[in-house]
């Protein structure tokens, strides 16, 4: 375990993590940055709670008073259907906006449930995207242009869902984002591939986007009844230092079920403990991000 975080080294440019998120995620309206926050979420391993972080860390932040956009970039539109966002074939996408250069503003759509969030839904189209991304001019930043031209500043956050995989459709969201979350899930080969992640990033930064920082790592499927958890929970703070957030998201049988009633656990069941640990979670980003973003 040790072993796969060796490569992985990020910057600490952030600041130091806020040990009260939990008392503060109760708070009615947490701080807002002083300007929009382009958040991407990505990991290149399946399966490590991306999509499910992106949609309810999105929730808590809207539903504390932030304004905030969910830009699904995965071909599966995971994102799209917790939100409960159309998304079939004919729906205008995030395909159009990389592909045919349609303005962005042009696919937002408010998700139904909560007030404050809304979401550029993906739809099947997306899954043919890398390959017909190769041939277009300036094809690793067509999504920072396209973020470049939208009033993005109306926004408090702008999450960025990714695929699994580091393919051009991930490498648009590193080109256009800001700022770098890791979900990584608290299990055995969950830092396999993190020092290739890394080394991308690197790439990114010193090719395409210098301002991007690897600024929040996010402990997922955390079973508290298990060694090996607080082991992986352990060794990734020890590692990566003050970028882990506090808050562990804890496995949880609600923020599976969710989904398919097109819902984030945040309305789902805001009692459960996966809510309540991603509205921990958000706290302690808005908490520590606030006023860090010039």
């Amino acid at each position: 375990m040790r072993e796969a975080l060796k490569d992985a080294k990020v910057s600490r440019e952030t600041g130091a993590a806020t040990s009260t998120a939990a008392s503060r995620s109760g708070d009615r309206e947490w701080p807002r940055p002083e300007r929009c926050r382009v958040i991407t979420i990505a990991n290149q391993k399946g399966g490590v709670g991306k999509t499910t972080s992106s949609v309810n860390l999105a929730a808590s932040l809207a539903m504390h008073g932030a304004q905030v956009l969910v830009v699904d970039l995965d071909p599966q539109g995971n994102a799209s259907t917790a939100l409960g966002i159309d998304h079939h074939a004919e729906v205008p996408s995030i395909y159009d906006v990389l592909i045919e250069d349609m303005p962005l503003a042009e696919i937002v759509v408010p998700a139904p449930e909560i007030p404050n969030l809304f979401c550029a839904p993906a739809t099947l189209n997306l899954a043919g995207a890398e390959i017909e991304l190769v041939s277009k001019v300036a094809r690793e930043s067509r999504l920072q242009r396209a973020l470049e031209a939208y009033d993005k500043e109306k926004f408090d956050y702008v999450l960025i869902d990714c695929p699994p995989s580091l393919g051009l459709l991930t490498v648009n969201a590193l080109v256009g984002g800001e700022e770098l979350l890791i979900p990584i899930q608290c299990e055995y080969y969950a830092l396999e591939g993190l020092g290739q992640l890394i080394r991308t990033v690197d790439l990114v930064k010193a090719h395409l986007n210098p301002t991007l920082s690897v600024s929040t790592i996010l402990l997922t499927m955390y079973d508290a009844r298990t060694r090996l958890a607080a082991q992986v929970a352990e060794d990734v703070r020890n590692h990566f230092g003050d970028v882990v957030l506090g808050t562990v998201i804890p496995r949880s049988v609600r923020v599976s079920e969710a989904p398919s009633y097109g819902q984030s656990v945040m309305t789902y069941d805001p009692g459960s403990s996966g809510a309540l640990a991603y509205s921990e979670a958000a706290s302690e980003m808005a908490h520590r991000g606030a006023g860090a973003v010039q």
